[in-house]
């Protein structure tokens, strides 16, 4: 009983301070791993990116604006277990590009995508002003601008923006439908805080989707439930990104003060299917 009754005031209080657009911390139940077995992982355990399983996420060679900076393959690299996606100004840029601030983003668009399941990242958050990192899923019906999110969604599972504000311990997960131009519709950022350091420290977030709706993990602990949109219904590929904010390649803020090194840490991506 007194279990229960503290589950009802915990999910009580997340829904005020939900109300208030206040973040708070994954207290609900654990995701239930028995339910899956493993269909899909990089253990970045290699010297490179494996080919096989990534490609640039809409940057296929070379330098591409991405915000308020820019992507290039070379600020991804594999070492000691780990992808490192590195965050960096460059006097000198890449590739003939200007300088700006580089980062990169890729995707396993063409080489793996799933319907249903469970997808999970561990991983150490980048530091920067009005930077931030993102685990999410994407199909290219996420760019229609009809039948809301059944068709295809944005579905972040986590992002990152928050380093340097009070709330710097925090991510925020969103659901973006119908496109990106004037039919877009979002879900709107819901908040959420990550004990210890998430800069220094590994941590995971995951997400469960089926046909009943999405549920957001944070350490394997429960954030919350939607079926926002409509539920997907079309497989979706996996992403992980750096982006800086700001547009055409111009940054809104000096990203990297007092920052000595901002790297996006990834120790494993992770897709289960249902048994």
């Amino acid at each position: 009983m007194f279990t229960k009754a503290v589950a009802r005031l915990m999910a009580l209080v997340s829904v005020i301070l939900q109300f208030f657009g206040l973040p708070y911390y994954a207290v609900g139940e654990s995701v239930d791993m028995d339910k899956f077995t493993l269909a899909w992982a990089d253990e970045f355990d290699g010297t490179e990116l494996n080919a096989d399983n990534w490609s640039g996420h809409f940057v296929w060679g070379g330098t591409e604006i991405r915000r308020g900076g820019y992507w290039n393959s070379k600020m991804a690299t594999v070492k000691d277990g780990c992808l490192t996606i590195r965050t960096a100004y460059l006097a000198d840029g890449l590739d003939g590009a200007p300088a700006g601030y580089y980062s990169y983003g890729i995707d396993t668009n063409g080489k793996f995508e799933q319907k249903y399941g469970y997808f999970e990242v561990r991983c150490k958050l980048p530091k920067g002003n009005d930077l931030w990192a993102a685990f999410w899923l994407l199909s290219e019906g996420a760019f229609d601008e009809a039948d809301r999110g059944v068709t295809g969604a944005e579905l972040d599972i986590f992002e990152s923006p928050y380093y340097g504000t009070k709330r710097s311990n925090a991510v925020s997960s969103n659901i973006h439908i119908d496109g990106y131009d004037s039919a877009h519709q979002s879900m709107g950022a819901k908040k959420f805080l990550v004990k210890g350091d998430p800069y220094s420290e590994f941590n995971t977030y995951g997400l469960e989707w089926n046909a009943d709706g999405y549920t957001f993990y944070i350490n394997g602990k429960k954030s919350f439930s939607t079926a926002y949109g409509g539920v997907c219904a079309v497989p979706e590929y996996i992403v992980l990104s750096v982006e800086t904010g700001g547009n055409n390649g111009a940054p809104n803020t000096d990203v990297l003060k007092g920052v000595e090194s901002s790297e996006y840490i990834v120790d494993y991506v992770r897709a289960y299917t249902y048994k």
